[in-house]
């Protein structure tokens, strides 16, 4: 039985009078002091609506990824995190796996393409309202087995046309989820890739492929906020394999109006599954793990294997999600 299988946890009963949370839940506060929000985002606030909520927490502000350590070293009950998928990406790194840890997301980034895929959005006050009557449920992360190393990601790993992007993209110049749909679109329509044979559960595909997009997602979005999976499901145990073949692609129109109508796996040209473990054969190409760059590299050959974490994580989603994902998730109300 995989971990997201598993039955629901028992979770103490008590309760804070008129509210839904424990009477006494131990938490932190990760709070990237780099991040962006509003007035009523600062440390101070973020812990008294908390406390409000009936946690208990301890304030760490990190700014580098030592003081991150630091701070996750020892941690146990609730962890509050907020930030951007960097932030909440760097956290993940270091609490996946580990047991009796739950992770609480508060957006405080650009694309929060973790939080939108858990339908949770909003001004952080708001976010931690939301949690009021929240469930607890699993999260699932993909693993990476490369020529270059181990990876992990939350969002997507992939080549092709969005890699190569990638690449390029300079956030220094602004995150902008319309330049970047943009350079994506000139991509697609120009982008030469090698053919290659993929393998899923096992299975090969019978021809070799030239994959104009191949991206591997656990969550619906990647990058800023391209939908590339619009059904994507981060607690069964799967993850949403999408590409397009070279040879059959549409214009870069095509792909502009699909992602703006959210409806991008519906197209023709993009063949959607799901799988346990991928193979995929390396020629060198680029490839990106979630918002992190492995460089193309001339001549080099190998394999890599993608496989799913099932319940690498433990995460709390809103009583009643505003954005919930597709498939009801197995969870346990607080």
């Amino acid at each position: 039985m995989t971990l997201h299988d598993a039955a629901p946890e028992a979770i103490p009963e008590s309760r804070v009078p008129g509210t839904d949370a424990p009477a006494s839940t131990e938490a932190t506060l990760i709070y990237n002091t780099n991040a962006g929000g509003s007035e009523r985002s600062s440390p101070d606030h973020l812990v008294e609506a908390l406390h409000q909520l009936g946690y208990h927490p301890v304030y760490r502000a990190t700014d580098s990824e030592a003081d991150l350590v630091h701070a996750l070293r020892e941690v146990e009950g609730t962890v509050f995190v907020a930030g951007g998928d960097g932030t909440i990406r760097a956290a993940t790194l270091h609490l996946a796996g580990r047991e009796g840890v739950v992770l609480g997301i508060i957006p405080m980034g650009t694309a929060n393409n973790i939080g939108r895929t858990l339908g949770i959005q909003g001004d952080p006050l708001d976010v931690i309202a939301g949690y009021r009557g929240a469930q607890v449920q699993p999260f699932d992360l993909g693993r990476v087995t490369a020529p270059w190393g181990e990876d992990v990601f939350l969002e997507a790993f992939g080549c092709g046309a969005f890699a190569e992007v990638l690449a390029e993209y300079n956030p220094d110049d602004g995150k902008s989820p319309l330049r970047a749909v943009q350079a994506l679109g000139t991509a697609l329509s120009a982008f030469d890739p090698t053919p290659i044979v993929l393998t899923l559960d096992g299975t090969p595909e019978p021809d070799e492929t030239p994959y104009a997009l191949l991206e591997i997602l656990n969550t619906r979005a990647t990058g800023p906020r391209l939908r590339l999976a619009t059904t994507a499901d981060t607690s069964d145990g799967l993850l949403d394999v999408i590409r397009i073949d070279a040879a059959h692609r549409d214009g870069m129109l095509t792909y502009l109006a699909a992602l703006a109508r959210d409806d991008f796996e519906a197209l023709p040209s993009v063949l959607s599954g799901r799988a346990q473990v991928i193979e995929i054969p390396y020629h060198g190409q680029a490839f990106h793990v979630d918002g992190e760059v492995h460089a193309p590299e001339q001549g080099a050959v190998g394999s890599i294997r993608v496989e799913c974490w099932a319940g690498a994580l433990r995460v709390l989603v809103p009583g009643t999600p505003v954005d919930a994902v597709a498939t009801p998730s197995q969870g346990t109300t607080l």
